[in-house]
């Protein structure tokens, strides 16, 4: 399956909107879109996870490389998923202590960015 990434704005928030899966052939993708999005001043991220299938671990990878991009830059990292399936992985994994994991891009982004460093 392939890996579909729609890239849009609201409110001071970036919104990252992923489709498919999130595997090793496909996670550089999703790299290389938050690394644009960082280059271009978008400190601020949401990367929607509602219409993601699967995600392995290079996938949570590219995820936590995300947010460590992002607070170097002074900027804040949200997560979009309400698929129990989704959120489950991050439990398991202890990921869902990491990221701030909302269930709708509306909740996300519903509270501004707090002040950079």
């Amino acid at each position: 399956m392939d890996l579909r990434i729609d890239v849009g704005q609201q409110g001071s928030w970036t919104v990252l909107g992923v489709g498919g899966e999130i595997d090793v052939a496909t996670a550089p993708r999703l790299r290389d879109q938050m690394i644009a999005a960082l280059s271009e001043g978008k400190h601020n991220l949401v990367v929607n996870l509602e219409a993601v299938d699967f995600i392995d671990s290079t996938g949570l990878g590219v995820l936590i490389s995300g947010l460590k991009r992002v607070k170097t830059h002074g900027g804040e990292f949200r997560l979009v998923s309400a698929e129990q399936r989704l959120l489950k992985i991050f439990e398991i994994t202890g990921l869902d202590a990491v990221f701030n994991i909302h269930p709708s891009v509306d909740e996300a982004t519903a509270q501004p960015p707090s002040p950079g460093i």
